[in-house]
């Protein structure tokens, strides 16, 4: 039997091309590797799982590439880029700062830096999560970053820009990677099930790309565990059951109930959530977050703003319509307030209850608010 690969490895980008959702960042390098403008450091910045080290592995290899595409890519077949795909290049280096942080580690990078390439024209220095070095290793580093050998190029990642010194923040190039939108991350998790032969529904793969909060390799990892737990069949239904989400129909059928002011089957709907093992905490911040999209769904300028599927997008709409503004951000306000007071308090399910009442009173009153103003204007 075959060895398993994880996804996030065997559909790891090999060129800038394949790179998903950092676009300005990608058309960026190729532009200055095309136009001979390549700086001395580079920092790439940004949360987890958007491609840091892989940008960085993708421009090593293409600095050094002896034949590149006209669309400035590596090759792929030169010596360059087959030793480092075998990972036995002497030009390309990499050095995870979070095990090797002391002033002896980067003593031993300096002393590499001053020989020059044996073959190919750079050496490149990956240095991974650069802001775990110590105090005395930056200092140690910044001077050999200062002043490095033309043939040198370092490459620095970290997810957190704040903690390296100004000194050698200014010596950078700096490049912020974006978290990687909902629309990017499901396209390219139906082109893996479609390589795979891994039957799927969009609404499924769109749960996981939210689940992910913009990291792709989040998103990957997940997908594996979906496609063992339904046998190859990523379905809405798998994917709420495996990575225990409540389904966006509770929310669609309590909103309906509180627009009615129904307050017996809203209290049942939530004791249905409570028996399947959800969290009160969590139910609470996901009504607020449905809230929003509604009041988002009310505006076609801001429908951009519903990261869903179109199957949900159209539910959104057609609940937006019967709520108005008024009755959304007033639940928006009940429903964040009870998420801030829920962890204090000592009985969190009437702490949730209690907001679910308030919000379907909401209605009544606004009624009797307009009819006192329309009371009050035919007396003037």
């Amino acid at each position: 039997m075959d060895n398993f690969i994880v996804s996030a490895r065997k559909y790891r980008p090999a060129t800038f091309e394949s790179v998903v959702g950092q676009q300005h960042i990608t058309n960026t390098l190729k532009n200055a590797i095309k136009n001979n403008q390549l700086a001395q450091a580079f920092l790439f910045c940004g949360p987890r799982g958007v491609g840091k080290t892989t940008c960085a592995r993708i421009l090593a290899k293409t600095i050094n590439c002896q034949n590149l595409t006209p669309s400035t890519e590596a090759c792929g077949e030169c010596d360059s880029c087959r030793s480092f795909q075998n990972g036995n290049s002497f030009n390309i280096h990499e050095l995870d700062a979070a095990s090797n942080n002391s002033v002896d580690d980067i003593r031993s990078l300096i002393e590499q830096v001053r020989i020059p390439p044996q073959a190919g024209k750079y050496k490149i220095y990956i240095i991974d999560e650069v802001h775990m070095l110590s105090q005395a290793a930056f200092n140690a580093f910044l001077k050999t970053l200062e002043e490095p050998p033309s043939y040198a190029i370092f490459i620095l990642a970290t997810t957190e820009k704040h903690k390296i010194l100004p000194t050698i923040l200014s010596r950078c190039q700096i490049f912020d990677f974006n978290r990687i939108r909902v629309e990017d991350m499901a396209g390219h998790l139906a082109s893996i099930a479609q390589k795979e032969s891994v039957a799927f529904d969009v609404d499924g793969l769109h749960l996981i790309a939210q689940k992910a909060d913009g990291g792709l390799r989040d998103a990957l990892s997940m997908f594996d565990q979906i496609v063992s737990f339904s046998n190859r069949n990523v379905t809405y239904k798998a994917v709420i059951d495996n990575l225990n989400i409540l389904d966006y129909d509770y929310y669609f059928r309590i909103t309906d109930s509180l627009l009615d002011e129904d307050v017996a089957n809203t209290l049942l709907i939530f004791d249905e959530i409570l028996v399947n093992g959800f969290d009160g905490n969590n139910f609470i911040s996901g009504l607020a977050s449905h809230f929003r999209n509604l009041l988002v769904g009310k505006d076609p300028s801001t429908l951009k703003l519903l990261e869903v599927s179109e199957g949900i997008r159209q539910k959104y709409l057609e609940q937006s319509a019967k709520a108005s503004a008024s009755f959304l951000l007033s639940a928006l306000n009940i429903t964040n307030q009870c998420d801030l007071n829920y962890k204090n308090s000592k009985n969190q399910r009437l702490q949730v209850e209690l907001a679910l009442i308030k919000i379907c009173h909401i209605p009544s009153a606004l009624n009797m608010s307009a009819s006192a103003a329309a009371e009050a204007l035919k007396k003037t």
